[in-house]
Protein backbone atom coordinates (compact mmCIF):
# COMPACT_ATOMS: atom_id res chain seq x y z
CA UNK A 1 0.00 0.00 0.00
CA UNK A 2 1.31 3.43 -0.95
CA UNK A 3 1.54 5.97 1.85
CA UNK A 4 0.71 9.55 0.89
CA UNK A 5 0.62 12.76 2.88
CA UNK A 6 -1.34 15.93 2.24
CA UNK A 7 0.32 19.31 1.78
CA UNK A 8 -1.00 22.81 1.28
CA UNK A 9 0.61 24.76 -1.55
CA UNK A 10 0.46 28.54 -2.04
CA UNK A 11 1.68 30.40 -5.11
CA UNK A 12 1.82 34.21 -5.16
CA UNK A 13 2.69 35.76 -8.53
CA UNK A 14 4.25 39.18 -7.85
CA UNK A 15 5.47 41.49 -10.64
CA UNK A 16 9.13 40.87 -9.77
CA UNK A 17 9.04 37.44 -8.12
CA UNK A 18 6.94 34.31 -7.65
CA UNK A 19 6.52 32.99 -4.10
CA UNK A 20 5.99 29.24 -3.69
CA UNK A 21 5.21 28.17 -0.13
CA UNK A 22 4.03 24.96 1.51
CA UNK A 23 3.16 23.78 5.00
CA UNK A 24 5.98 21.22 5.14
CA UNK A 25 9.72 21.29 4.59
CA UNK A 26 9.52 21.35 0.79
CA UNK A 27 7.39 19.89 -1.99
CA UNK A 28 8.33 19.33 -5.63
CA UNK A 29 5.60 19.79 -8.23
CA UNK A 30 6.93 19.23 -11.74
CA UNK A 31 9.66 21.86 -12.24
CA UNK A 32 8.55 23.98 -9.26
CA UNK A 33 9.69 23.65 -5.66
CA UNK A 34 7.50 24.89 -2.81
CA UNK A 35 9.29 25.63 0.46
CA UNK A 36 8.14 26.41 3.98
CA UNK A 37 9.79 29.85 4.02
CA UNK A 38 10.69 32.51 1.49
CA UNK A 39 14.13 34.00 2.01
CA UNK A 40 12.89 37.57 1.63
CA UNK A 41 9.27 37.62 2.81
CA UNK A 42 9.22 34.91 5.47
CA UNK A 43 6.46 32.35 5.88
CA UNK A 44 2.70 32.05 6.19
CA UNK A 45 1.61 31.60 9.79
CA UNK A 46 -2.03 30.77 9.16
CA UNK A 47 -4.72 30.67 6.49
CA UNK A 48 -8.40 31.26 7.09
CA UNK A 49 -10.98 29.08 5.39
CA UNK A 50 -12.28 30.98 2.35
CA UNK A 51 -15.68 32.56 2.96
CA UNK A 52 -18.45 31.79 0.53
CA UNK A 53 -19.89 34.84 -1.20
CA UNK A 54 -23.63 35.30 -1.69
CA UNK A 55 -25.48 37.96 -3.65
CA UNK A 56 -23.08 40.77 -4.47
CA UNK A 57 -20.48 39.52 -1.95
CA UNK A 58 -17.46 37.68 -3.28
CA UNK A 59 -15.47 34.83 -1.72
CA UNK A 60 -12.51 36.06 0.31
CA UNK A 61 -9.98 34.86 2.87
CA UNK A 62 -7.14 36.13 5.04
CA UNK A 63 -3.56 34.92 5.22
CA UNK A 64 -1.29 35.84 8.13
CA UNK A 65 2.31 36.32 7.05
CA UNK A 66 5.28 36.22 9.42
CA UNK A 67 7.69 38.55 7.59
CA UNK A 68 11.41 38.43 8.27
CA UNK A 69 11.55 42.19 8.94
CA UNK A 70 9.50 45.38 8.91
CA UNK A 71 11.11 46.21 5.57
CA UNK A 72 9.86 42.91 4.15
CA UNK A 73 6.36 43.65 5.48
CA UNK A 74 6.42 47.09 3.85
CA UNK A 75 7.67 45.60 0.59
CA UNK A 76 4.91 43.00 0.57
CA UNK A 77 2.35 45.79 1.15
CA UNK A 78 3.36 48.00 -1.77
CA UNK A 79 0.61 49.20 -4.08
CA UNK A 80 2.02 47.46 -7.15
CA UNK A 81 1.36 44.08 -5.51
CA UNK A 82 -2.37 44.76 -5.19
CA UNK A 83 -4.25 42.56 -7.62
CA UNK A 84 -1.47 39.97 -7.90
CA UNK A 85 -2.70 36.43 -8.38
CA UNK A 86 -2.74 34.05 -5.39
CA UNK A 87 -3.57 30.34 -5.77
CA UNK A 88 -3.85 27.61 -3.16
CA UNK A 89 -3.94 23.85 -3.63
CA UNK A 90 -4.20 20.68 -1.55
CA UNK A 91 -1.78 18.10 -2.93
CA UNK A 92 -1.00 14.45 -2.30
CA UNK A 93 2.72 14.04 -1.69
CA UNK A 94 4.95 10.97 -1.69
CA UNK A 95 6.88 11.28 1.62
CA UNK A 96 9.88 9.41 0.22
CA UNK A 97 10.46 11.73 -2.74
CA UNK A 98 8.60 14.89 -1.58
CA UNK A 99 7.01 14.93 -5.04
CA UNK A 100 3.37 15.63 -5.82
CA UNK A 101 1.41 12.65 -7.08
CA UNK A 102 -1.59 13.16 -9.31
CA UNK A 103 -3.14 16.58 -9.83
CA UNK A 104 -3.45 18.90 -6.82
CA UNK A 105 -6.92 20.21 -6.00
CA UNK A 106 -7.22 23.97 -6.58
CA UNK A 107 -8.93 25.33 -3.46
CA UNK A 108 -8.81 29.07 -4.11
CA UNK A 109 -7.87 31.35 -7.00
CA UNK A 110 -7.75 34.95 -5.84
CA UNK A 111 -5.87 38.22 -5.84
CA UNK A 112 -4.15 40.38 -3.24
CA UNK A 113 -6.61 42.96 -1.92
CA UNK A 114 -5.13 44.70 1.14
CA UNK A 115 -2.67 44.22 4.01
CA UNK A 116 -2.60 45.22 7.68
CA UNK A 117 0.61 45.19 9.74
CA UNK A 118 0.06 44.13 13.37
CA UNK A 119 2.96 44.78 15.75
CA UNK A 120 3.09 43.61 19.35
CA UNK A 121 5.92 42.94 21.76
CA UNK A 122 8.11 40.32 20.13
CA UNK A 123 5.59 39.77 17.34
CA UNK A 124 5.09 41.13 13.83
CA UNK A 125 2.21 39.81 11.70
CA UNK A 126 1.06 40.96 8.29
CA UNK A 127 -2.57 40.11 7.62
CA UNK A 128 -3.30 39.91 3.91
CA UNK A 129 -6.85 39.95 2.59
CA UNK A 130 -7.22 37.87 -0.56
CA UNK A 131 -10.37 38.30 -2.62
CA UNK A 132 -11.68 36.20 -5.46
CA UNK A 133 -10.60 37.15 -8.96
CA UNK A 134 -14.31 37.36 -9.74
CA UNK A 135 -14.20 40.76 -8.01
CA UNK A 136 -13.28 42.26 -11.37
CA UNK A 137 -16.74 41.34 -12.66
CA UNK A 138 -18.27 43.75 -10.15
CA UNK A 139 -16.19 46.81 -11.02
CA UNK A 140 -18.43 49.68 -12.01
CA UNK A 141 -17.12 51.58 -15.02
CA UNK A 142 -19.24 54.69 -14.58
CA UNK A 143 -17.61 57.77 -16.04
CA UNK A 144 -14.68 56.00 -17.65
CA UNK A 145 -15.59 57.39 -21.07
CA UNK A 146 -15.35 60.97 -19.75
CA UNK A 147 -12.00 60.74 -17.99
CA UNK A 148 -8.76 61.76 -19.75
CA UNK A 149 -6.99 58.59 -18.67
CA UNK A 150 -9.68 56.28 -20.06
CA UNK A 151 -9.92 58.38 -23.22
CA UNK A 152 -6.20 57.84 -23.87
CA UNK A 153 -6.51 54.08 -23.52
CA UNK A 154 -8.83 54.18 -26.52
CA UNK A 155 -7.07 57.00 -28.39
CA UNK A 156 -3.34 57.02 -27.48
CA UNK A 157 -1.78 60.48 -27.68
CA UNK A 158 -5.14 62.26 -27.90
CA UNK A 159 -5.13 65.04 -25.26
CA UNK A 160 -8.44 66.72 -25.97
CA UNK A 161 -9.93 65.96 -22.55
CA UNK A 162 -6.89 66.97 -20.49
CA UNK A 163 -8.14 70.54 -20.01
CA UNK A 164 -11.86 69.80 -19.90
CA UNK A 165 -12.27 70.94 -16.30
CA UNK A 166 -14.83 73.08 -14.52
CA UNK A 167 -17.74 71.62 -16.49
CA UNK A 168 -20.66 70.67 -14.27
CA UNK A 169 -22.21 68.26 -16.78
CA UNK A 170 -19.76 66.19 -18.82
CA UNK A 171 -20.71 65.43 -22.41
CA UNK A 172 -18.75 63.04 -24.60
CA UNK A 173 -17.31 64.53 -27.76
CA UNK A 174 -18.92 63.87 -31.09
CA UNK A 175 -22.49 63.57 -29.80
CA UNK A 176 -23.79 66.41 -31.96
CA UNK A 177 -25.35 68.10 -28.95
CA UNK A 178 -25.32 71.92 -28.78
CA UNK A 179 -22.57 73.37 -26.61
CA UNK A 180 -23.54 74.07 -23.00
CA UNK A 181 -22.11 77.21 -21.45
CA UNK A 182 -23.82 77.31 -18.06
CA UNK A 183 -21.28 74.99 -16.46
CA UNK A 184 -18.12 76.97 -17.23
CA UNK A 185 -16.53 78.16 -14.01
CA UNK A 186 -13.50 79.98 -15.47
CA UNK A 187 -13.25 83.07 -17.62
CA UNK A 188 -14.41 85.68 -15.11
CA UNK A 189 -17.83 87.28 -14.85
CA UNK A 190 -20.13 88.39 -17.60
CA UNK A 191 -19.63 86.85 -21.02
CA UNK A 192 -15.97 85.87 -20.66
CA UNK A 193 -16.77 82.26 -19.84
CA UNK A 194 -19.25 81.97 -22.69
CA UNK A 195 -16.77 83.36 -25.19
CA UNK A 196 -14.13 80.89 -24.03
CA UNK A 197 -16.56 77.99 -24.39
CA UNK A 198 -17.51 79.06 -27.91
CA UNK A 199 -13.89 79.29 -28.97
CA UNK A 200 -13.09 75.93 -27.39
Amino acid sequence: MDILTLAGLVKVELPDATLRLCDGAFVKWDAETFESQDEKFGTIGSLETPSQGTGDDIPAMRATWLPTSSAAAADLSQATYQGCRVRMWIAEVDPDTAAVTGTPSLEFDGQVDSTDLLIDRGQRDLEMTISSRAARLMIINEGNNLSPRWHKTLFPGETGEDNAIGVSVGVAWGTGQPAQTSGISSGGSGGGGRQWAAQF
